[in-house]
């Protein structure tokens, strides 16, 4: 079942070897703060411990893995195990599925609870996302800057996009393999933002 009858239009950000396509206003409030205080209660949280050059951290955000059944997930030593879907994460699944034109059967949801949450730079690139992944990244709650840098080419000029409340991004193509990107601190103080990023696990 939909949430709502969308009819969106993600417009494509102009970038070098990489399928960058974005929308401001996806979802609108009231439904992007509804959506938000379901998520924030219903999602079974957990702040992972991830390894990183032979050292054990704790990631400076909460996160979740939902998704079909054999859909494990594995990345910086932490091995991730899909709770299933709940009826909001499968409505919101169809509504994206809906405007990308791709299906996803896992997304994994990350918590900024403030501005000190963070995750550093890095490109979806795992094994069982493929050679080509899409990813879906859906933002509620606080804007939070979305950075992207090009790994080799250094003429790329940076790509810094406010994900806002209900805003959505969707990455294909060569995306991960030459971009990587991060969500950094903030000086200043910052509400909670959810950020859903939806996936498709290739099954051996």
């Amino acid at each position: 079942m939909s949430l709502f009858d969308p009819t969106p239009a993600l417009e494509a950000i102009p970038m070098d070897d990489a399928q960058v396509r974005f929308m401001h206003a996806f979802y609108r409030p009231p439904l992007s703060g509804e959506l938000m205080r379901r998520l924030m209660a219903e999602t079974q949280w957990k702040q992972e411990t991830i390894t990183l050059w032979g050292k054990d951290y704790l990631q400076p955000r909460l996160s979740a893995w939902y998704g079909d059944a054999g859909t494990g997930y594995t990345y910086s030593g932490v091995v991730l195990l899909p709770h299933p879907w709940t009826d909001t994460l499968l409505a919101i699944k169809g509504d994206i599925e809906r405007a990308s034109g791709h299906c996803f059967n896992s997304v994994l949801l990350n918590l900024y609870r403030n501005e000190q949450d963070s995750v550093g730079w890095h490109s979806d690139a795992e094994p069982e996302l493929g050679t080509m992944p899409v990813i879906a990244s859906l933002s509620l709650g606080q804007t939070r800057t979305f950075r992207l840098r090009h790994k080799s080419k250094k003429e790329c000029k940076p790509v810094a996009i406010e994900s806002t409340d209900g805003s959505l991004l969707l990455m294909e193509g060569s995306t991960q393999r030459f971009w990587q990107h991060t969500i950094a601190k903030e000086r200043k103080a910052c509400g909670p933002r959810i950020n859903l990023t939806f996936r498709t696990i290739l099954k051996p």
